[in-house]
């Protein structure tokens, strides 16, 4: 490479690296103790669930939802869910109306076979990293403007690689030179863990990119694909009361064989429509839990009006957030994800110290004492 291709890429590095880090440095405190969520809520006795109940039949969801009503008077239930790590739980998110968002909800927990109530889901101190993870408590302005971050990140990561070369390649892989100057050494440490962790940056970074884009997602999903459901089905505009739960889930299932059920959206969330609930159910396998298949029912008589597959990016989207949080594979696989969050905390640290090293130095000595 010549100098001036060096010094362009130098450019780009620096200051993607410097706009991104501190929003980087959030992102990964908040994010370690989300990837032992599971644990912590454990560990503070968050949603335990009697463990005579084992084996048992699930309790109706007819049953599920009446008690949450009657727990939290005045809401109405957006959602009911199955979690495919705790079997024994049953999530209920309710809310002021159907179409609030989604900050404003209540979550609780149901025991599956007693339907009794098992608290709320997850303590203040893990809701608080949620909010600051996902979006700095700024709703989709801050999801987007996290994105955006994620973006320089990945601008930052390409550069890095393109520069390790020129500025490694007299040294044996690994090199780390502690009897030379602090800054020399920081550097060689910043690139030996930054080429290290570069693939599982990546991976990282783009995933929480397209986790960001989840709403605007969703919304493209509604305007073409669920609007195409529903332009042929003949909803009970009649203010009846709404179909039996369990005869909805018996129903979704019978039109998707093999799965089960992931949750229950109920009429007028972003997942369903005022007339209509939406069931999505799930694979059994491993490859398949995070797949939905999402069925569309007659609100007030429970008659299927269609299912059709999601498409492409909202797969990409299922698929990218167990990728982003390191869950698919166990506690192995927690401890991996958490260890090379560590890593990428000095990473980053590293960048900064030697950004504040070299502003306050002149490059003439600098360059001569690297040389």
């Amino acid at each position: 490479m010549r100098a001036s291709s060096v010094r362009a890429w130098a450019f780009v590095h620096t200051w993607s690296s410097l706009i991104s880090t501190l929003f980087m440095l959030l992102l990964c405190l908040t994010g370690l103790p989300l990837i032992f969520h599971h644990e912590i809520d454990e560990l503070f006795g968050v949603g335990d669930a009697p463990a005579a109940m084992a084996g048992q039949a699930p309790a109706p969801a007819d049953r599920i939802a009446a008690n949450a009503l009657s727990h939290h008077p005045g809401k109405v239930i957006q959602y009911i869910g199955w979690d495919q790590h705790e079997p024994h739980k049953v999530f209920v998110i309710l809310n002021a109306a159907a179409d609030a968002p989604p900050n404003d909800a209540t979550v609780t927990l149901y025991d599956a076979v007693s339907a009794g109530t098992l608290g709320p889901s997850g303590n203040a101190f893990m809701q608080v990293m949620l909010r600051l993870h996902v979006d700095l408590y700024a709703g989709l302005p801050g999801k987007l403007f996290l994105g955006a971050m994620g973006l320089l990140l990945v601008a930052a990561i390409v550069s890095g690689v393109v520069l390790y070369w020129p500025f490694t390649r007299r040294l044996a892989f690994g090199t780390v030179r502690p009897e030379r100057a602090r800054r020399v050494a920081w550097l060689d440490l910043h690139n030996l863990l930054g080429i290290v962790t570069v693939a599982w940056l990546t991976v990282v970074g783009l995933t929480g990119v397209i986790n960001t884009l989840s709403e605007p997602l969703v919304a493209v999903w509604k305007a073409d694909t669920l609007s195409r459901m529903i332009a042929g089905s003949q909803a009970d505009t009649n203010a009846g009361p709404p179909a039996s739960l369990d005869t909805v889930v018996a129903r979704a299932k019978a039109a998707a064989p093999g799965m089960v059920p992931g949750f229950i959206a109920f009429p007028g969330t972003p997942f369903a429509t005022p007339r209509h609930f939406g069931v999505f159910l799930r694979g059994t396998a491993p490859l398949t839990a995070r797949l939905l298949q999402p069925v569309l029912l007659d609100a007030g008589t429970g008659a299927v009006a269609d299912s059709r597959p999601l498409p492409w990016y909202l797969t990409a989207l299922l698929v990218s957030q167990p990728l982003h949080f390191g869950d698919y594979g166990g506690l192995p696989m927690k401890v991996l994800w958490a260890s090379l969050d560590l890593v990428t905390i000095v990473v980053l640290g590293s960048g900064l110290y030697l950004w504040w090293v070299r502003r306050r130095r002149p490059a003439p000595a600098l360059r001569a004492q690297v040389a």
